[in-house]
């Protein structure tokens, strides 16, 4: 029979018997509802062992590519272990490998790579500063490209980890990050579907990894990038968005201002706004949302109006720290 490895105990699964109803069995406390595979009450993460195409039914494709599944619809056949989404969050310490300036107020975080620590580009982790304080930063490396993690992060001058890192961290010296979670990345399957990418501030970051990422991964669609901020100076990377824009036929990078007049190439109006204008209908397009909430919100009942489906939509809203 079967072993499922779950909270540090093993349960032998009967012949036919799903994984929920394996640990209801034993009187394992887990969550439920329809026993049907509909209400995802009873989803887990699969740690070792391969989620069958049943018990990933109806969930995202962010959430197959990170293992989730349903227990109520997978019977076990081979020895599995599994835990609940967001379990595993030790922290593990890196160095920091580079520091410099993306522009005015944004320092681009480079650090060492830790050993077989995994992410998709446009996750984020949580960065720890000296006093224990932590803060997420989306990932704008590409794991299959790059022997570091980047984080961009902006300096509010209140901000306990953001003005750390501006005025204080240095080069060698030893931090602590969580390991990446999010769902706000790109999952291949679709290489024809149109992309639609809107970010403001450093809700670029998480949309420079999944562009790169998805050319990386010969996606054919169309993919416009809309950044927004309310001045030019605001902007950032704006030499390697137009040259991806140069290189790559389906690339459409847009930078959007919201204040006062433009320089050349850029738009004049929010980034939500113009990518709603230009586009339209949006029908079949999967979009992405990174940065500011309110502009996270609006845009993602937008883009719903607009055509989209809400499972096509990800959104990665920048929630500002209370303490």
């Amino acid at each position: 029979m079967p072993e499922i490895a779950f909270d540090g105990r093993k349960y032998l699964a009967e012949e036919g018997e799903s994984v929920l109803d394996c640990l209801i069995r034993h009187d394992v406390s887990v969550n439920y509802s329809c026993r049907a595979g509909v209400c995802q009450s009873c989803m887990m993460v699969m740690k070792e062992g391969t989620p069958s195409e049943a018990s990933q039914k109806g969930l995202k494709d962010v959430l197959k590519a990170q293992n989730y599944f349903l227990m109520c619809s997978y019977v076990a056949e081979e020895d599995i272990a599994i835990t609940r989404p967001g379990k595993d969050f030790q922290s593990v310490e890196t160095d920091v490998l580079a520091l410099d300036m993306l522009n005015t107020d944004v320092l681009r975080v480079r650090l060492v790579r830790p050993e077989n620590y995994s992410y998709f580009p446009g996750q984020f982790l949580n960065l720890q500063n000296p006093d224990g304080v932590e803060r997420s930063y989306s990932l704008a490396s590409l794991p299959d490209d790059d022997d570091f993690l980047e984080l961009h992060i902006r300096h509010i001058p209140a901000g306990k980890v953001s003005a750390w890192a501006h005025t204080a961290l240095q080069v060698g010296d030893r931090v602590s990050i969580s390991p990446a979670t999010g769902d706000c990345f790109y999952t291949p399957g679709q290489p024809g579907q149109n992309l639609l990418l809107i970010g403001t501030g450093t809700g670029l970051a998480p949309l420079y990894g999944i562009l790169r990422d998805a050319l990386r991964q010969a996606h054919q669609g169309e993919i416009h990038l809309y950044h927004g901020s309310s001045t030019a100076e605001g902007l950032y990377l704006i030499d390697e968005l137009k040259a991806l824009d140069t290189t790559h036929t389906n690339v459409h990078y847009h930078p959007c201002v919201s204040r006062g007049a433009a320089p050349q190439g850029m738009t004049v109006g929010r980034a939500d706004q113009k990518a709603l204008e230009e586009i339209g209908k949006l029908g079949g397009w999967r979009i992405y949302l990174c940065g500011r909430e309110d502009m996270v919100k609006a845009a993602r009942q937008k883009a719903f109006l607009a055509g989209a489906s809400f499972k096509d939509i990800y959104a990665d809203p920048f929630v500002p720290a209370v303490d």
